[in-house]
């Protein structure tokens, strides 16, 4: 028995150590992180949101609310879910077969516009009936369409997080470290989707400004927030609008009254940041089983910014006890809206609470 083991365990090192790598990493030097200080500094916020159970599934990862005040979250195994105001009346709305619904947002005829990673970008109308808006741009296929926003004109500016890892690869992307991400737009009336930014360090969460003269792509990988300019004098070019985050930026949203709000869902992980110089080493962690490698810390945070990236709001709930893994923050008149990538739960917080803390 004592020769079995050790022969296994000598077939298993070796595989560990000459197995076929799934990732081509590169060095980084990432920025030190200031950690939650100044405007960033912790408190407990959060623990006063309520929380909204999804009877049956998890991980809405965007919210959106509909003209009645409906509230629809997109969850793992590919449905869209919606309930009432109250959290009562739970029901499927649609149900995205092999799909991963990420980004939601309606449209000015009632659409719900979804990025979902595996099937790109879509519509479901009032009877839950799913068309497919664009797959692929220049003969590149959308792998992760993560999220997105539309202007007044009718066109949506979204993102594809990855061309090279889906969204279960995630972790892989971060780790590698190379810019597979890009910015795109769509325009509904012609059918003809464009690309405005390319080789973005994880593109995720998307937001146009007030007046619609810029749209941000937040870079998770890179802990920072990019604006493309849409108009005037720097139409075109593009800026970093925050940098050095002190979590992994991913849901960005406009209350289009001059403030975003910025999803944390999860501080930055010293052990990321150390690995990011050394590339080999990635390539040993991206073999481990997915429970092996660094993974999110456990907390709730958001984060209020203002049109010139000045930070305004930091919210937290620093032990995830009531919310935890926010990735989205919509606001709806008075209220917030706080999405989860992993939680069976949708979160909600007035902002006049929030008046109380300011």
């Amino acid at each position: 028995m004592f020769k079995w083991i050790v022969g296994l365990l000598f077939v298993g090192a070796a595989w560990f150590w000459f197995g076929t790598v799934t990732i081509d990493p590169v060095s980084y030097e990432p920025p030190v992180s200031e950690g939650f200080i100044g405007l960033f500094a912790e408190n407990d916020v959060l623990l006063s949101a309520e929380t909204l159970p999804i009877t049956d599934g998890a991980g809405p990862e965007d919210v959106a609310v509909d003209a009645q005040g409906r509230i629809y979250g997109g969850l793992h195994d590919g449905r869209i879910v919606r309930m009432d105001n109250d959290g009562s009346g739970q029901e499927t709305f649609a149900n995205i077969e092999g799909g991963r619904p990420l980004g939601l947002h309606f449209d000015a005829e009632g659409n719900l516009i979804v990025a979902d990673a595996w099937k790109g970008l879509l519509s479901i109308d009032s009877s839950g009936a799913v068309t497919v808006l664009a797959t692929e741009h220049g003969g590149r296929p959308f792998v992760f369409a993560d999220d997105l926003d539309i202007a007044s004109d009718g066109k949506i500016y979204f993102s594809d997080a990855s061309d090279t890892y889906n969204q279960p690869q995630y972790r892989l992307d971060l780790i590698e470290g190379r810019p597979h991400g890009r910015l795109l737009v769509h325009d509904p009336a012609t059918g003809v989707t464009d690309m405005l930014l390319d080789n973005l360090y994880f593109a995720n969460g998307i937001a146009l400004s007030q007046k619609e003269d810029f749209v941000l792509v937040n870079e998770t990988a890179r802990y920072r927030v990019t604006r493309y300019w849409l108009k005037g004098e720097k139409a075109g070019a593009s800026d970093i609008f925050i940098d050095n985050l002190p979590g992994f930026p991913d849901g960005i949203s406009s209350n289009r009254k001059g403030t975003f709000w910025l999803a944390l869902p999860s501080p930055r992980n010293p052990d990321i940041d150390n690995l990011h110089t050394k590339p080999f080493v990635k390539k040993l962690i991206a073999k481990l089983p997915v429970w092996m490698q660094p993974s999110a810390i456990h907390r709730g945070m958001i984060v209020g910014l203002n049109e010139q990236g000045d930070v305004t709001h930091a919210y937290h709930d620093p032990n995830g006890e009531n919310v935890y893994m926010i990735t989205s923050v919509e606001q709806v008149g008075d209220t917030l809206y706080l999405g989860s990538l992993e939680a069976p739960q949708i979160g909600r917080l007035k902002t006049l609470v929030l008046k109380v803390y300011e």
